[in-house]
């Protein structure tokens, strides 16, 4: 396959076949840096060498109903981790300043559970308007299942972005969970888009899925038009139902990633949880399909020291996208 030119001609407007997808992640080891050149050639087109930080604060922790195999605050999950309510609007600010000095342009308040309660809700938008007029940040949010006017709610007070994974296909889903639907998650995504809202949807890859179900996902996705697609790689928990599930390399995960770049030229590719144990020594490559990564812990486990994701950047010659307020402190 001569990668460079699917690349002009993804561009160019075309949507790949699933015979091209999976020649994109079964391709030759030896083939990896001319699928990252044609993958390269989309995201710079779209995006030139700028990339987009993320940072997360876990709001809620643990005391989940839902019963999703790959998470360590699920009701079947018997992980030893950190359990806490709703945090208050004080505690999530504290988090935006920390965002905002980490050069974090989107600030990512989640929460576990199945769906927010209206005081929930409540607490996040109230935060969101602070956050707004003090650091300009844009603000993700990711809540669950929600009601129409709760995201009413949230776009009214200034959330940019909302996050619902689709995290595999809807061949194995049920596989995964049991206490909601794959329709269930696309419902969300609908909502979310209904209200104005920018819509953030994703992958988990490592679940024992199959290349068939991965092409499956990158074209759900595409055709749900999220705007911005986080890709996991699992970082299998002890306590979780897919406790000791380690079937990727840092090869295949470039090669995912690249998949997610060809499917959907225009839209942010975020590398994200499980990148620094999955990708380890070649994670800066993965940045030349994806345009945007994570900085500091994950919900429930840590991330790449920050000062090495900056450094990572600098070495490899892309440029921080700031929010305007950054840009200023940096005038």
């Amino acid at each position: 396959m001569n990668w460079t030119k699917l690349a002009q001609e993804v561009i160019l407007g075309k949507e790949i076949t699933d015979e091209e997808a999976m020649q994109i992640i079964t391709c030759d080891d030896d083939e990896i840096l001319l699928l990252l050149q044609g993958a390269f050639t989309i995201r710079k087109h779209y995006y030139g060498k700028k990339v987009k930080l993320n940072m997360i604060i876990n709001a809620k922790s643990g005391y989940c109903p839902e019963d999703c195999g790959y998470c360590s605050q699920s009701s079947i999950s018997s992980a030893t981790i950190e359990k806490y309510p709703f945090l208050s609007k004080e505690e999530i600010l504290e988090g935006a300043k920390r965002a905002f000095e980490l050069k974090a342009g989107t600030y990512c308040i989640v929460a576990s559970g199945r769906g927010p309660t209206n005081r929930d809700v409540h607490t996040v938008t109230e935060a969101v308007k602070e956050i707004k007029e003090m650091y300009g940040l844009k603000v993700c949010a990711c809540l669950g299942i929600i009601k129409e006017e709760q995201a009413s709610d949230l776009k009214e007070a200034g959330v940019d972005r909302y996050n619902h994974n689709l995290n595999t296909s809807k061949e194995h889903h049920d596989y995964i969970t049991s206490t909601h639907t794959y329709q269930d998650r696309i419902d969300t995504v609908e909502k979310i888009k209904k209200s104005g809202i920018s819509p953030c949807s994703g992958a988990i890859i490592g679940m024992k899925e199959s290349k068939e179900d991965v092409i499956s996902l990158a074209r759900a996705l595409r055709e749900l038009d999220a705007d911005s697609i986080p890709v996991n790689f699992l970082h299998a928990i002890k306590g979780t139902k897919l406790e000791g599930v380690n079937e990727l390399n840092p090869r295949y995960c470039l090669k995912v990633l690249a998949l997610f770049r060809y499917m959907n030229p225009t839209k942010e590719i975020r590398i994200s949880g499980g990148r620094e144990v999955n990708l380890r020594s070649l994670q800066p490559l993965g940045l030349y399909a994806a345009n945007s990564i994570f900085i500091g812990d994950y919900l429930t486990t840590e991330g790449q020291e920050t000062n090495s994701d900056h450094k990572m950047l600098e070495d490899l010659g892309f440029e921080i996208e700031l929010v305007q307020k950054q840009e200023e402190l940096c005038l």
